[in-house]
């Protein structure tokens, strides 16, 4: 089969790779039909998970068909269309007993396209297939829902929930890129009464306007006398942090209000600084997390009942062999103004 290949920082190849087989019982195989390409991608690109091995498929966002399914596999059968998550769970230790499936001790969390080959290739892998994969009625296309893999539950448990978003909070989104965009769509479910996206790209702030920010700022324009405009001088409720460079966390934490959350989703890969001379009289919590993907069946109902519109997310479409391009646009957002792109079978 072809799949993405990961060569080291900087380094990948859309090439020619073994097709995978079962390797566990729990396993299945399924043949890739539509898949995604998420900013974690290009960190690891970068070098900032020195984890992830030359040799690796990348990709941890897929919906597929199954083809095969190992013998302690139970509710799958060849044929069914699924979504894979982002993080497979063993579902018997004592986080996946929990609901933290992100932090498995048997082999799971996020490991396709980090320490296992992923799922941008013809085919993929999905270790403990009952617990890592949803079964997705033909109402929701592909395209709608490679989108719940992993950028709307992340959204959602990491920053929304994490942040303890209320009724009437002020939410500030510092990053409107698909992980901060998703969650602005996510924070309006519980009716704050504004939340204000900060990102430098114009193409960006226009696109949190459609999904419901309320204001919008550059990082060049005095966000933070933006919060307090609209605070009174108290700051936000709830700061979520949706990039994952230092200099977004730390305006994060001069934003939030005494007393209020800093959830931060971002994949760091240099050391941020904590200003606790500053933070430490302010009551403030922060919060970091990997997604445990707990929400996503909630999330697949919502969007089933169409309470969820994730379409304006996906700006660009290519052909499953055309990664290249796919990555270039993506990577360079600001000038394309991607969002999400999906690759589909023809």
């Amino acid at each position: 089969m072809k799949a993405l290949v990961y060569g080291g920082p900087g380094e990948k190849a859309w090439t020619d790779k073994a097709d995978p087989a079962i390797a566990d019982p729990r396993d299945a195989i399924i043949r890739v039909d539509a898949v995604t390409i998420c900013g974690t991608d290009l960190h690891i690109l970068k070098g900032d998970v020195p984890e992830v091995q030359p040799g690796t498929v990348l990709g941890h966002e897929a919906v597929g068909t199954v083809v095969e399914v190992g013998s302690g596999v139970t509710t799958l059968t060849p044929g069914d269309r699924v979504l894979a998550s982002c993080i497979s769970a063993c579902g018997t230790c004592r986080f996946c007993r929990v609901g933290a499936y992100g932090q498995c001790l048997a082999g799971g969390g996020w490991i396709l396209g980090h320490t296992t080959d992923g799922v941008q290739a013809e085919y993929a892998r999905l270790p403990f297939a009952d617990l890592s994969t949803y079964k997705l009625p033909q109402t929701i296309s592909d395209e709608a829902a490679v989108l719940l893999a992993d950028i709307l539950p992340t959204s959602y448990e990491v920053g929304v929930l994490n942040g303890r978003v209320q009724p009437g909070d002020t939410v500030a989104v510092v990053g409107a890129g698909p992980i901060g965009l998703a969650a602005i769509l996510t924070a309006r479910l519980f009716s704050p009464s504004h939340i204000i996206a900060i990102d430098k790209a114009a193409s960006r702030l226009q696109a949190a306007k459609h999904f419901g920010a309320h204001a919008t700022a550059r990082p060049d324009e005095d966000p933070a006398e933006v919060v307090r405009t609209l605070t009174g001088g108290l700051g936000a409720d709830v700061v979520i942090e949706a990039v994952g460079v230092p200099e977004t966390f730390e305006l994060c934490t001069t934003l939030v209000r005494p007393g209020g959350h800093v959830a931060n989703i971002g994949v760091h890969g240099k050391p941020a600084t904590l200003h606790l001379e500053d933070l430490w009289i302010k009551d403030v919590t922060i919060t970091t997390g990997l997604v445990d993907t707990s929400s996503t069946s909630t999330l697949l109902r919502m969007l089933e009942a169409g309470q969820l519109d994730v379409s304006p997310m996906v700006t660009h479409r290519f052909a499953l062999d055309d990664f290249e391009e796919a990555y270039r646009v993506f990577g360079d957002a600001a000038d394309t103004g991607a969002l999400k792109v999906v690759l589909s079978r023809s």
